[in-house]
Formats: structure tokens, C-alpha cells, sequence
């Protein structure tokens, strides 16, 4: 069995969310396209249900391992993510400073 938290992504043509629901409760992270090979992340929401159980920084940790896939630069718009990007230096070679 896998420990993984099931994160969905959506995308469209200016960006995109990830997705994860638990118990009936549902967190997110937005991101937009802002340029070739750059996106921003806008906005991560978790609800109060899912607050303290590592939900935001597994939706940061995806949208990461994601960028490093794709060849993106994450410029983080959201302060969540701004402050998960201080507590992992090992992000720095995707997340915009």
C-alpha cells in the first residue's frame, strides 16, 4: 500500500490545480503560466479539517517534482509556498527567488 497522498492535476491552457481530497474535504494548490518554461504559484488553500497534516506541503512537494519534470521555474506568488521554498533549499534549482 502506498503512502503517497492521491494529488490530482487539472490542467488548462493558462495553468492549472492540484488537487487532493480526504474525508470529504478537498485542498489545493493554483498555478498560472506566466512564460515560457515559468509558472507562478498562486495560491494553496487547505481546509481547516486537513490543517497540520502535511496536505500543503505534499500539494508544494508535487508541484515541484512536477517542474522539475516539465523543465519549469516555479515563481511562488503564494506566501505557503514562498515559506516551504525558504525550508527547502534543495528547491532552488525551480523555485524563483
Amino acid at each position: 500500500m502506498s503512502t503517497e497522498p492521491d494529488i490530482r492535476r487539472e490542467t488548462h491552457a493558462g495553468g492549472g490545480r492540484y488537487l487532493l481530497a480526504r474525508d470529504g474535504a478537498e485542498a489545493e494548490l493554483t498555478w498560472t503560466v506566466i512564460g515560457p518554461g515559468k509558472i507562478s504559484a498562486d495560491h494553496t488553500g487547505v481546509p481547516k479539517s486537513m490543517s497540520g497534516t502535511g496536505v500543503g506541503l505534499a500539494l508544494v512537494e508535487r508541484l515541484v517534482s512536477d517542474a522539475r519534470r516539465d523543465g519549469n521555474t516555479v515563481v511562488p506568488v503564494c506566501s505557503f509556498v514562498s515559506a516551504m521554498a525558504r525550508r527547502h533549499p534543495e528547491w532552488a534549482d525551480v523555485i524563483a527567488q
